[in-house]
């Protein structure tokens, strides 16, 4: 049994996303990404399912063709080789818990 405790994970750097991977197993990865305001992860693909769950703040998450604004305890799940990225352009940071599995 593992327990993430955000509460002290989360951590912000001034010049570039801050990321962790939280758990590394083949079945399940799971990362923590802290974003000041301005900051984005660029639209990409991945051959993996994926769940993004906003954990702190606002932001604009990008899905295929789609923009969604999110915000707290929100989860967005995206299908393997399905472009998808976020930014922090709500006027705060942001805190995304991404879960990716592989496909079967």
């Amino acid at each position: 049994m593992e327990i993430l405790d955000f509460k002290k994970l989360i951590k912000f750097s001034p010049d570039k996303i801050s990321r962790d991977m939280l758990s590394d197993k083949p079945e399940m990865r799971v990362a923590l990404m802290c974003l000041n305001e301005g900051q984005k992860l660029e639209p990409h693909k991945a051959p993996l399912r994926l769940l993004m769950y906003v954990v702190q703040g606002k932001g604009t998450f990008t899905v295929g063709d789609e923009k969604i604004e999110a915000d707290e305890k929100t989860c967005i799940l995206c299908e393997p080789m399905v472009p998808h990225g976020f930014e922090a352009n709500k006027g705060e940071k942001l805190v995304v818990m991404a879960v990716v599995t592989p496909v079967e």
